[in-house]
């Protein structure tokens, strides 16, 4: 009689062992995909908030750049440190070439971005200027350009132009 209630004894305890680490295992992961599902939420968030539009854009020969005017036209402001990882392609319509980021000296291959008020953040509502820098100089003969500016979360915008007369 006494080997039966030790017996049910070590089974209680061990069926309340593993009850309780499937509580704990079933609690780890319950919050892990919680936090999981909350930074997505987060980062869809931050790509809702951050957009722009492109206003116009226009060739500046006398300082042999393409000038473009941005808008931020998202919530949220968007801070210098995220300038290197922009692209902007301008050129002729569906042969637009890669221009990088770079804010010091103007040279060909390369933009630079001045914000309105020379705060260097790019604040919600601002319009700022880019001004890409090219080696040859737009032939007339081209009737259509284009501009594509990609923020560094994959969204953008586009915009069509022709060169003035």
């Amino acid at each position: 009689m006494g080997s039966v209630t030790i017996s049910e004894m070590i089974i209680l305890m061990a069926a309340t062992l593993m009850a309780g680490s499937f509580a704990a295992y079933a609690i780890f992961y319950g919050n892990l995909i919680q936090s999981n599902v909350a930074s997505s939420m987060d980062a869809v968030r931050q790509q809702v908030n951050i957009r722009i539009k492109i206003i116009y854009a226009t060739v500046n020969e006398s300082e042999g750049c393409f000038v473009i005017y941005v808008k931020n036209i998202g919530h949220l402001p968007i801070l210098n440190s995220s300038f290197p990882y922009m692209d902007l392609y301008v050129g002729p319509y569906k042969r637009a070439a890669l221009y990088k980021y770079d804010p010091g000296s103007p040279r060909a291959g390369f933009f630079l971005i001045l914000d309105a008020d020379g705060d260097c953040v790019w604040e919600a509502g601002e319009t700022a200027i880019f001004k890409a820098f090219y080696d040859r100089a737009p032939e007339g003969g081209e009737l259509l350009y284009e501009v594509r500016i990609c923020l560094r979360n994959g969204l953008g915008d586009s915009y069509l132009f022709t060169l003035p007369v």
